[in-house]
């Protein structure tokens, strides 16, 4: 007959251990005694830890645990060690880091508030990693200012809703920007639309504080949507939003201009990528964008549904636009450049504030209109223009109605009359047996002031970047 097998001793359950302070105390108990024991204990260094000899402390150790086998209360005693063992540890964990601590606090330089300072001008992701170093560096990481300016778009992947709240929490009311999304991707992975409810907490206190948003395609963010949240947002001067979606109403993107900035009267710096369906504009949107928006110096609207008019008047209403880009739009001729020179309500084109324009990709852009742009630049018009780029892969509309990649422009010219101004003008030619028209006119640092620099090697370059 087969022997029963031998019963096993129940598993220590970790679960199982009460709180210290939930226990009863014996009568009698003394905490100095029990310091005392232990600090005795632990005094046992001299003795060998791990050998064969009887005097090593392990053998110590079993042989007191081989005492108790026969017992009847074994088990409770083995546990009763675990936990013990399981304390020590934990306790001597506590107390590496704690040295640690210590040692980081005396021989890092920086002061504590110097280093809350560095902390601040990271971005997001390298201040998680740095938090996570050490204790030190944690508490200096945990400081609101560390998080005034928050950006999640190097971690979207891991990034969800839980840890937008979290971050704009931490930050508190030291809140100044904030950067959402996927940079690389049009993917908004683990964020929805209500990603930016946190602004709307405490009676849109957050939102209050928030000067810069950049969003990038978050596509479950619609036109109406993000109408909503700029409405908390009253004090945005800067304001970027990569894949722009203007609902499933087909309405023009430039519909929504006028409603997304009417809570947004300071805006300074607006970009807008748009990637919805477009309808028919309408100029009175255009008209109320321009009235909301008095101080307006810096304008992108990537691919928007615009035209000459309402280019004009976006440009001639803006009287502090310093930058505009409307790269990708298919509703404009130029011929709103040749109208900018007869501007109205006694401002004079010559003291345009106009710095920079870029045309690139413009379907429809004429090599005329542009040609006379360049005319009256230097008749002494735009004198505060520094850098023109009309740059296109489908060339420009000559005056035969066809596309033309060899536009004749007064190059030699703006050479000798503006050497401060940068035209680019790079149109890859149509096919690979065709020789290369791609010019550019810049500043240069050589002696003579300017450069003529011709771009046979680039083409590749541009239609990948297009």
């Amino acid at each position: 007959m087969d022997a029963p097998p031998n019963p096993k001793r129940p598993c220590h359950d970790p679960s199982s251990v009460k709180d210290p302070s939930s226990l009863h105390l014996a009568p009698g108990f003394n905490q100095s005694n029990v310091d005392t024991t232990i600090s005795s204990f632990l005094s046992l260094s001299d003795l060998p830890l791990f050998s064969s000899s009887p005097l090593s402390i392990a053998c110590s150790f079993d042989r007191v645990l081989d005492k108790v086998i026969d017992a009847s209360d074994h088990d409770r005693f083995l546990d009763r060690t675990l936990q013990l063992a399981s304390l020590l540890h934990n306790s001597t964990k506590r107390c590496i880091r704690k040295r640690a601590t210590l040692h980081n606090s005396i021989s890092w330089p920086l002061l504590p508030e110097l280093t809350t300072k560095v902390f601040s001008m990271l971005d997001t992701k390298s201040l998680m990693q740095a938090s996570v170093c050490c204790t030190m560096f944690n508490k200096c990481a945990m400081d609101r200012v560390c998080y005034s300016h928050i950006d999640l778009t190097m971690a979207a992947k891991n990034v969800d809703n839980g840890v937008v709240c979290i971050m704009i929490h931490r930050a508190g009311k030291e809140l100044r920007s904030l950067k959402l999304g996927s940079i690389s991707s049009r993917s908004t992975f683990l964020l929805t639309r209500s990603c930016l409810a946190p602004l709307s907490f405490n009676h849109g206190f957050a939102g209050g504080l928030l000067r810069s948003l950049h969003l990038y395609n978050l596509t479950l963010t619609p036109g109406k949507s993000l109408c909503a949240v700029l409405s908390l947002c009253p004090n945005l001067t800067d304001l970027k939003v990569i894949g722009f979606i203007s609902g499933t109403d087909k309405v023009n993107s430039v519909e929504h201009l006028a409603p997304i900035t009417t809570n947004c009267r300071l805006i300074e710096h607006l970009f807008l990528e748009n990637c919805g369906a477009a309808g028919p504009p309408s100029s009175s949107s255009v008209v109320e964008f321009v009235d909301n928006c008095p101080n307006l110096s810096s304008l992108t609207l990537f691919q928007f549904g615009v035209n000459d008019a309402m280019t004009r008047t976006i440009i001639m209403g803006f009287r502090q636009l310093k930058y505009i880009n409307l790269s990708g739009t298919y509703g404009i001729s130029g011929s709103f450049l040749r109208f900018m020179s007869f501007w109205d309500l006694g401002l004079s084109c010559k003291d345009s504030p106009l710095e920079t324009l870029s045309l690139r990709d413009c379907y429809y852009l004429k090599e005329r209109e542009v040609l006379l742009f360049l005319n009256s630049i230097l008749a002494g018009d735009f004198k505060s223009i520094r850098y023109i780029d009309i740059s296109s892969k489908h060339g420009l509309v000559s005056d035969a109605g066809i596309a033309t990649f060899e536009p004749k422009f007064p190059i030699e010219e703006l050479k000798k009359q503006k050497p401060g101004v940068t035209f680019v003008a790079i149109f890859p030619a149509p096919s690979s047996s065709s020789s290369s028209s791609s010019e550019l006119y810049s500043d240069s640092t050589s002696s003579s002031g300017s450069s003529y620099y011709s771009y046979g090697e680039d083409e590749e370059e541009y239609d990948d970047s297009g």
